[in-house]
């Protein structure tokens, strides 16, 4: 499978650069991923789609106002967009400057907070902070909500509330649980009312989820890690679900790949630390039944995600009737229905 075989055309007046006026005001596009077949509904309409005993799986990762702005002290200005906070002191974070800073170089952030640059691992800087408060409480004073840099425009005071899932409760994503965004409490209520249940998983979003893929072979391409967790309560909740013959349905591609990684032995386990899992057509889900999730962007593994999951054909339907017909995409976008196609395993690019 190439990296082209990922491709497509997409409009750029389609990308959302705001959220719909109502958390649950987007449309939203219900493929069949066993016969390929697609429907044009509103958000409110995956009501319908859920059946008493189905689980719902949730991502409860809360994100944090990980960009932030500041200067060296020698006056040269700077970017940071925190990718992982890795203790009370210390973070890995992206720089932009005009020149790359070195090990020992002191960086005074918005808030007059002094930070120092330890060194770098990789492609990211180890930036420690002060001890008189945790890192991750500086960047909550501080920070700017770090939207997708699709979004070409500085973040607002309703980013803080938009961006971020009315669920959450976990700090530690850059990045939000998009498909997490449509629901409201209303929504959660009557999927409740409704006999569905609900679990949670958390994935801290990454800022490598947007990192192109660099190889034209995309089985040579290497994951970034993003750290997760799924406990018993959540396992017990599958198994049960399992047992009774009723759906697992995934929202988020971030809950699919938690509930899949700790399934990668066959029968879900608890699971805590880093995942790089890679789904791709061919891959055998063990957990995930159906997906509710946003549009993705061209040539991403997210995009390859959902194709294994509803085959390759069908998704490339899918896109080009939601361009044909001016969905509205990535993060703010609307959203999408999947169900699992049992003969995508087989059904990848020619």
């Amino acid at each position: 499978m190439q990296l082209s075989d990922f491709d497509y055309d997409l409009p750029p007046h389609l990308i959302a650069k705001a959220p719909a006026q109502k958390r649950t005001g987007s449309r939203l596009l219900c493929l069949d991923g066993a016969l390929g077949e697609l429907s044009d509904q509103q958000f409110p309409d995956l009501l319908a789609k859920l059946e008493p005993g189905d689980l719902m799986v949730f991502n409860n990762t809360r994100v944090i106002p990980a960009r932030v702005f500041g200067a060296k002290l020698t006056g040269g200005k700077i970017e940071m967009l925190v990718e992982r906070v890795i203790s009370d002191t210390r973070v890995h974070a992206h720089l932009r400057s005009s020149k790359s800073p070195k090990a020992g170089t002191q960086l005074r952030l918005e808030g007059d907070v002094l930070v120092t640059v330890a060194g770098r691992e990789g492609d990211l800087f180890v930036v420690d902070f002060p001890s008189e408060q945790p890192a991750i409480d500086v960047l909550e004073r501080i920070g700017h909500m770090p939207l997708p840099p699709y979004i070409d425009r500085a973040d607002d005071d309703s980013d803080k509330e938009r961006y971020q899932t009315v669920y959450n409760q976990h700090k530690g994503a850059v990045a939000a649980p998009t498909a997490g965004l449509h629901f409201d409490d209303d929504m959660l209520a009557a999927i409740k009312a409704k006999g569905v249940n609900i679990a949670f998983v958390t994935l801290h979003v990454g800022a490598g989820t947007f990192q192109p893929v660099r190889v034209d072979n995309i089985k040579e391409h290497t994951m970034h890690a993003e750290y997760m967790v799924v406990d018993d309560a959540a396992c017990e909740a599958v198994k049960a679900a399992k047992a009774a013959g009723k759906r697992v349905i995934a929202v988020g591609t971030t809950s699919v790949r938690s509930l899949e990684t700790a399934s990668l032995g066959g029968d879900i386990k608890p699971y805590t630390g880093d995942t790089e899992i890679f789904i791709y057509p061919g891959f055998e889900f063990k957990t995930v039944d159906a997906l509710l999730t946003n549009f993705h962007l061209p040539q991403s593994t997210l995009l390859m995600l959902i194709s294994a999951l509803a085959g390759y054909e069908h998704v490339q339907q899918a896109y080009r009737h939601a361009v044909a017909n001016e969905y509205r995409f990535f993060s703010y976008g609307d959203a999408m229905w999947i169900t699992k196609n049992p003969n995508a395993k087989d059904q990848g690019p020619l």
